[in-house]
């Protein structure tokens, strides 16, 4: 195992965050996993992040299942400032995962974004639906 840092925020639940730890995993390092839905998130974290991701907050909103919809945040003209704060109250509004590491962060949708940020590749990865990437 690498001394390479890795951070990923984790939901276990769902199938392209458990692809993203695993492949991190067949890489050769340990990821740092944070399930977000249990920590939480300050809005100083998610304002480096999205600086370090070069993003805006409405890039990372996750609408389905979530209650974005209800809380009127789906609408244009919603700010930054109202996002974020929607986000610290209701950490499922933040779509996952996201992977931090020295070369950057992104949102690893599909899971084989994460490969941007790593500083070696696996020589291949089967997703949990047997997709080779």
């Amino acid at each position: 195992m690498s001394d390479f840092p890795v951070t990923v925020f984790h939901n276990p639940a769902c199938g392209t965050s458990r692809n993203v730890v695993a492949a991190v995993r067949e890489a050769g390092l340990e990821p740092e996993v944070i399930e977000y839905l249990k920590a939480g998130w300050t809005r100083d974290q998610l304002t480096d992040l999205l600086a370090r991701m070069g993003a805006t907050p409405r890039e990372i909103l996750r609408e389905r299942g979530t209650p974005a919809g209800e809380l009127g945040l789906l609408a244009e003209g919603v700010s930054d400032d109202a996002l974020l704060e929607a986000m610290v109250a209701h950490p499922i509004l933040v779509n996952r995962p996201i992977v931090a590491t020295p070369l950057g962060v992104v949102l690893a949708r599909p899971s084989e974004r994460v490969f941007e940020v790593l500083d070696r590749r696996p020589s291949s990865f089967t997703k949990e639906d047997g997709q080779v990437v």
